[in-house]
């Protein structure tokens, strides 16, 4: 339900309940006037006061014409406040009556409020006169309860993710310090494996710069306010320069990129960012292709939008966890037990920076190939 679509609702429902409340207090007005009329009818014709005078002789004198001499002298003369006072007394019993049943739904309004605070898990049942005021109460409970689920996962992964950088940041850096102090203890050494170890302490810092790059995209990790600078840039020569940077990790292992990409397509977008975008979806590829496969990156152009489509053989994703990779702190099963595999920031970085252009990210998986899809507004 739209706010505007909600507060209309409410409003109208408002108007009904007014109507009602209207309608009821001029039929207890009339009530209570139609009552006082009968009661003074009855008075006039004396069949009250031939009641009264009888109850007196009988508690009182046990003498008819002294009773009746009593009545006229005390309350025949004075009709006219016994009236008023049977008047006072039938408006306080009827408002009572009516102002009970009129609170009652601020009673109902407020149990739905408690409920809330409570956080009950049961949908909240109110009058029918207030059935948009119990579908909004009922829409707000489980938005909370949506985010308090969501909340409760993400910081489940963000304990799971410390976890994951703890034991990653150890394994490298035990790695470093072991193969230094073999350089250091060991005085006469052979140069080709001097090489190697220099050369393996290199990979394991640059591996540790990486997951503490990482780390750092966790503890800044806030693009709610995203702001773009925005220019005209030709994506082909960027899409060039990207794909040809990712050599040395594509020859790691034993990858080939294919770019197919109309000459000269242009874009308004910020190019750093979308620098970031297109880094990330190579990465992500490289990370999680087989060895010696073929990532195939593929530009498609109409008059509103561009397409580009990052494809790499890989492990099957199921329908269900391809929902989710774009979720902060989300790494496939599988990627647990990869040395490449990051945070899980990647692609939520990746889906906020699309999506702060006015584009929209899509994965599939079918077989053993997966296609990540950015598509972009032209202008």
């Amino acid at each position: 339900m739209s706010n505007q679509a909600s507060k209309k609702e409410i409003n109208n429902e408002f108007k009904i309940l007014q109507r009602k409340i209207l309608l009821r207090t001029t039929g207890r007005i009339l009530c209570v006037t139609a009552i006082l009329l009968a009661v003074y009818a009855i008075f006039l014709r004396g069949h009250i006061a031939n009641a009264v005078v009888g109850l007196i002789d009988r508690f009182i004198y046990h003498d008819y014409q002294q009773a009746l001499e009593a009545y006229q002298k005390f309350i025949r003369l004075n009709n006219v406040f016994f009236i008023a006072f049977m008047f006072i007394v039938i408006f306080i019993v009827v408002l009572r009556i009516y102002l009970k049943e009129f609170t009652r739904y601020f009673n109902e309004i407020n149990q739905g409020i408690d409920s809330l605070v409570d956080e009950q898990s049961e949908d909240i049942h109110l009058s029918e006169e207030l059935e948009a005021t119990e579908q909004k109460i009922n829409s707000i409970r489980h938005t909370l309860a949506q985010r308090k689920a969501a909340t409760e996962l993400e910081e489940k992964r963000k304990n799971e993710l410390i976890v994951y950088l703890a034991h990653d940041l150890k394994t490298p850096l035990t790695s470093v310090i072991g193969y230094l102090n073999l350089l250091r203890d060991q005085k006469e050494i052979k140069k080709e494996d001097r090489e190697k170890y220099l050369s393996i302490s290199l990979k394991k810092a640059e591996r540790l710069e990486e997951l503490i790059n990482e780390f750092f995209d966790v503890t800044r990790f806030n693009l709610a306010g995203i702001t773009l600078e925005c220019s005209r840039v030709n994506l082909t020569r960027m899409l060039e320069q990207i794909t040809y940077e990712f050599q040395p990790q594509l020859e790691e292992k034993e990858l080939e990129c294919i770019l197919e990409c109309p000459s000269d397509v242009h874009v308004n977008c910020d190019v750093n960012k979308i620098q970031r975008v297109f880094d990330n979806l190579l990465r992500n590829a490289v990370n999680y292709s087989y060895e010696k496969g073929t990532i195939r990156v593929s530009v498609l152009q109409d008059e509103e939008h561009v397409s580009i489509r990052v494809t790499n053989p890989g492990e099957h994703i199921p329908e269900e966890k391809l929902e989710n990779l774009f979720e902060q702190f989300y790494r496939v099963d599988h990627a647990r037990g990869t040395k490449s595999g990051g945070a899980g920031l990647g692609l939520a970085i990746t889906k906020e920076i699309v999506e702060a252009h006015g584009g929209k990210i899509t994965a599939r998986s079918t077989g053993d190939q997966i296609e990540l899809e950015v598509k972009l507004p032209t202008v």
